[in-house]
This record gives C-alpha cells, sequence and structure tokens, in this order.
C-alpha cells in the first residue's frame, strides 16, 4: 500500500513536523511554556522518523526487520538514559547527545559517499560534483568534529572516569583519573592546521573522488580536531563549549540534509544551528567574554592565587537565627549545589521561610552551572515555582532591598572583583549578592573558583560562611529552624 503513496503526502509530513519544531521552539521561550514545547519537538521528531521510514520502505530501502530493530534500540537505549541519568547528570548527557547527533550526521555523511562509489554513482566534472562532495565533506568535517568534541566535553563535566577493572578502595570504588584541561599557546596553531587539513581534503577529494585514502584523512583529522577543540577549555567555560557543540551538531545535521536531500533536516539542523550559536553568544556576553577568548584561552586552571587569609566560620545555629524574623531572602545557586544534589534541601528551606511569611527568590546567573539553564533544571525538579526563578539583571536591583542572600555553591559569579575590570573576572557581570544586608555562603572552604580569583565577599563583616558539603549544611540548617 505504502508504494503507492505520493510523493507530495511524504512532504506534507515533513512539512508538519519543521512546523511542530518551530512551535516547540517558541514555546521554549517561557518556563510555563516549556514542558509543552518539548512535548511539541518530540511529537515532530517522531512524525519526521515515521515519515522517513515509512518513505524508505514505500521505495524499497530498507527491510521492515531493520525498521522495527532500529525503533526497538532506540527506544530502549533512550529510555534506560532517561531512567537512569539524575538531573545532576543533565550537563554530561546533553554533551553526550550533541555528540550523538554529529555521529549520526557523520555517518550518513561516510555512508553516502561510499555508496556512492561502490556503485559508481560519483557525478561527472562540474557543480553537481562540486556541491555533493562539498555537502559531503562539511558534513564529516562537523559531524566527527562535534563527536569527538562532546566525548571531550562530557568527560570534562564528569570531572573524569574510573578505570575499569582496576582494585577498589575501601569504599568500594575503582581508580579514578581526572579529565586534563591541557592547552599551550602553541595548541592553537596544530587546531588552525588541522583545519586547513581537513579543508584541504575535501578539495582532495574532489579532484580524486575514488581516493578513500583522502575520505579516511578527513575522518582522523576531524576526529583529532575535535579532541584539540575542548582540550584546552577550562571548566567555567563549559556552558558556551555545551552550546557551541549543539550549534555544531545543527548545522552537521543541515548539511545532511543536503546531501540526502531531507528538508526536515535541513529546516530543523538550521533551527538547532541558530538557536545554539544564539545561545553561545548570550553565554558570552554573561561571562563578558569573546567567543575566540573561550575557544584558545583556557579560563582559569593556572596561576591560582594562594589564599593567605581566614574567615571563622558560622554555625547552622547562628544562621537560623539571623533568618528569624527577616522579610526577604534571595537564594543564589551555583556549581555547589549541583555537586552535592542540595536542590531539595535548599527548596525545604525556601519552604520555611515562607511559613513565616518570608518573601523567596533565586537569582540564577545565565552561567551558573556547566550547562545554560542549569540552575533552572535542577531547580525545576525540586518543584520550585517558575516565577521565583529570576534572572540576573532582574535580582540585582532588588538584593538592596534583600534581608539576607543565602549563596549555596556559588563563586566566581558572586565575586565583587568583577566590578574592578582587572584579573581573569574583569568585567563580567555578577549578582551583586554583596548588597543584600547580611550574606550567608555554604561552601566546602575558602578555596577559589575556577577562575583562580579570591572573593573579597567571604572576608566581609556581614558575610556568615557554613563550611562544608551543600546538602549536609542546608539540612542542618532546616533542622536549626525547626527547633528555634
Amino acid at each position: 500500500m505504502l508504494e503507492m503513496v505520493d510523493a507530495v503526502i511524504w512532504d506534507i509530513g515533513y512539512l508538519l513536523s519543521a512546523a511542530l519544531f518551530i512551535l516547540g521552539i517558541k514555546k521554549l521561550s517561557s518556563p510555563k511554556t516549556a514542558p509543552n514545547g518539548n512535548r511539541l519537538g518530540a511529537i515532530g521528531m517522531l512524525l519526521a522518523v515515521l515519515v522517513t521510514l515509512g518513505k524508505m520502505y514505500s521505495e524499497g530501502n530498507v527491510e521492515p526487520e531493520l525498521i522495527v530493530g532500529g525503533l526497538a534500540l532506540g527506544t530502549l537505549i533512550g529510555a534506560w538514559m532517561a531512567i537512569r541519568v539524575e538531573m545532576t547528570g543533565m550537563p554530561e548527557l546533553v554533551a553526550l547527545f550533541n555528540g550523538f547527533g554529529g555521529a549520526a550526521s557523520a555517518l550518513v555523511g561516510l555512508s553516502e559517499v561510499l555508496a556512492r562509489l561502490k556503485s559508481g554513482d560519483v557525478p561527472s566534472a562540474g557543480v553537481e560534483l562540486y556541491a555533493t562532495w562539498v555537502a559531503i565533506g562539511l558534513t564529516g568535517l562537523v559531524g566527527w568534529l562535534t563527536l569527538t568534541g562532546s566525548l571531550m566535553a562530557m568527560g570534562k563535566l564528569m570531572g573524569g572516569f574510573y578505570i575499569p577493572l582496576t582494585k577498589k578502595d575501601s569504599r568500594g570504588r575503582r581508580k579514578w583519573v581526572n579529565f586534563p584541561t591541557w592547552g599551550p599557546p602553541w595548541l592553537n596553531f596544530v587546531k588552525v592546521a588541522l583545519l586547513l587539513a581537513s579543508i584541504v581534503l575535501i578539495v582532495l577529494t574532489i579532484q580524486e573522488p575514488n581516493n578513500t585514502d583522502y575520505i579516511y584523512g578527513l575522518v582522523g583529522a576531524s576526529c583529532l580536531l575535535g579532541v584539540l577543540f575542548v582540550l584546552p577549555i577550562g571548566g567555567a567555560d563549559m556552558p558556551v563549549v555545551v552550546s557551541l557543540l549543539n550549534s555544531l551538531s545543527g548545522i552537521a545535521a543541515a548539511f545532511t540534509g543536503f546531501v540526502i536531500g531531507n528538508n526536515v533536516l535541513i529546516i530543523a539542523g538550521s533551527m538547532v544551528g541558530a538557536a545554539g550559536l544564539i545561545l553561545t553568544f548570550i553565554m558570552c556576553k554573561a561571562m563578558n567574554r569573546t567567543l575566540s577568548a573561550v575557544l584558545f584561552k583556557s579560563f582559569g586552571g593556572g596561576g591560582k592565587e594562594t589564599v593567605t587569609r581566614t574567615k571563622v566560620g558560622s554555625d547552622p545555629e547562628e544562621v537560623a537565627m539571623v533568618c528569624d524574623g527577616i522579610t526577604s531572602c534571595v537564594i543564589i545557586p551555583g556549581y555547589g549545589m549541583a555537586v552535592s544534589q542540595a536542590q531539595h534541601a535548599v527548596k525545604e528551606f525556601a519552604d520555611l521561610l515562607e511559613a513565616q511569611d518570608v518573601e523567596v527568590k533565586y537569582g540564577i546567573h545565565p552561567v551558573a552551572g556547566r550547562m545554560p539553564g542549569h540552575m533552572n533544571v535542577l531547580l525545576a525538579e525540586a518543584n520550585v515555582p517558575y516565577e521565583q526563578l529570576i534572572e540576573m539583571d532582574e535580582i540585582n536591583s532588588e538584593l538592596q532591598e534583600a534581608d539576607v542572600a543565602l549563596i549555596i555553591g556559588a563563586n566566581d559569579t558572586v565575586n565583587p572583583v568583577a566590578r574592578s575590570g582587572e584579573g581573569p573576572l574583569g568585567g563580567m557581570p555578577i549578582i551583586d549578592a554583596d548588597k543584600a544586608r547580611v550574606v550567608i555562603i555554604i561552601k566546602r572552604s575558602l578555596n577559589v573558583g575556577y577562575a583562580g580569583v579570591d572573593n573579597d565577599l567571604f572576608y566581609e563583616d556581614k558575610t556568615m560562611m557554613l563550611f562544608g558539603d551543600g546538602k549536609k549544611m542546608m539540612n542542618e540548617l532546616n533542622s536549626a529552624i525547626k527547633d528555634l
């Protein structure tokens, strides 16, 4: 029956998919409508997959067993990851998804060129050959770069990995290897050389389409470029890198659409590429850094200041007494909240204050965490109302009137030295936590953040430090408030 379906029907299906993608992205602009936006995007993707498989089956290009097997395998992997991965692991998962997108595009491009060579379907010299081989070459370059770069980003977000089959320690853990951040100045020249080499290989494949050595050379150069692309980038720049890799995965998909003549891939890939690139520049603006500085200059990781000052820590009972009788509190989360998985304890703290008629809001810095929207995702998991999540520019105007600013796991994003215009943080917009009447900071120690700069806020008279694990200290603070 599918053999009788007019080609126009498949185009209509793709058009509906594209419309759902556009509507889904539009709804992602607001936290209230974002869940529906995700659903519309998922429905659009499901429709695109079904239309593509139906079209391929009608043309006799794929067997039903392969269709069913592919759908079953993809469904099982997706379900397993959705169930297993906690919200705190979302940055790593997003990075991996970006890699999957790049790998899918790269494999399609590679299979397309090898199939053409095997069947002898190589266009004669001219515009068709140039257009087809350039599209395939760019698909491979961007796709393989995105795959290896995303795997590197995932490793950096995880901090490292356990070596399988190594001897376990007393806590039952195998040997841990930290993920490196290494980027001498000369490495930038290597990256530029690899990029130029990849372009030259694309040109050579056009001149000698049947020479597979150039094809596999392009695969190798692109993969190595992806590794070196992310290797020097410090942890503080990971939100920028994740959004950029997301953009590249979309661009690779768009190139793939040109290769196989699939309109929905062109549309969806272009939207992802554009949205990711816009988000990348937003992240750069939030850090007062240029994209070139992010890509070619590591942020932090070396030359860090040695902390010589001390600060007497407070205890949860003291902090609880300070919080008794206040009228407003701004909670400022950072990566430390994610690491300690303290979001539920933070929500309990807010509930306890609200039960005493305290106005509670959350100040969200654009680059807090390790991916765009990291804090929003974690707090949403703890059922924090969306309307309480206030972006940096808006919350800063309210902090002067706030009785308490509670900082949990944030450092560079609240460091007043950024206003001086000097050092690694110079000029970076921050949340003005120091303008609140009382500042409470939950942090393991006085150590500097990724930028390697000491934070004067720690040592101010109005600052109270709770030293320890974020979740542990929040639970103790909550218990102390209940005992008042």
